[in-house]
């Protein structure tokens, strides 16, 4: 039997251990960087359901129809590779409920590099953790590496 293949969120465990529960609805994320971790990885699997399921009632592509959504969706996926994942930083809950995390993906589009910087913001909408939104650097506009910046040092 050949080995479980790692987790694309690249925590280090295997998927079926990682992100995979959440994927298949058996558990939520219980913090925002698992959440995050759960939709870069499910960005990679093509799960565009789950995307959907985890975006917070007030991100405005909740505005937008869902089945337009999901297509707009699996087309950005099935046309990217996402090679590997950077968490630099995260901030619980503050007292408003606000959780944000610092990553850098790695994304490629027809071998381009497609990479990004962001500091996302999560919500709990009483269920679980939801991506509420994000605020996306290239790495070309950064004054420092990539993988050097902090919540305090991300420009915005």
């Amino acid at each position: 039997m050949p080995p479980a293949p790692p987790c694309p969120c690249c925590s280090g465990l295997r998927y079926r251990e990682c992100c995979a529960p959440f994927h298949r609805g058996e558990a939520e994320p219980p913090d925002a960087e698992r959440l995050m971790r759960s939709r870069y990885s499910a960005f990679a699997q093509r799960d565009v359901a789950y995307l959907w399921k985890t975006l917070h009632p007030d991100h405005p592509d909740r505005a937008r129809p869902r089945d337009e959504y999901l297509r707009d969706l699996r087309a950005y996926a099935q046309g990217h590779q996402f090679p590997k994942l950077v968490v630099m930083d995260r901030r619980p809950p503050d007292a408003s409920g606000l959780a944000q995390v610092l990553f850098f993906a790695k994304v490629f589009e027809k071998g381009k590099d497609r990479s990004f910087v962001e500091r996302s913001d999560f919500r709990h909408d009483g269920t679980g953790w939801r991506y509420l939104s994000g605020v996306a650097r290239l790495p070309k506009e950064l004054p420092v590496p990539p993988e050097s910046l902090t919540l305090a040092t991300f420009p915005e």
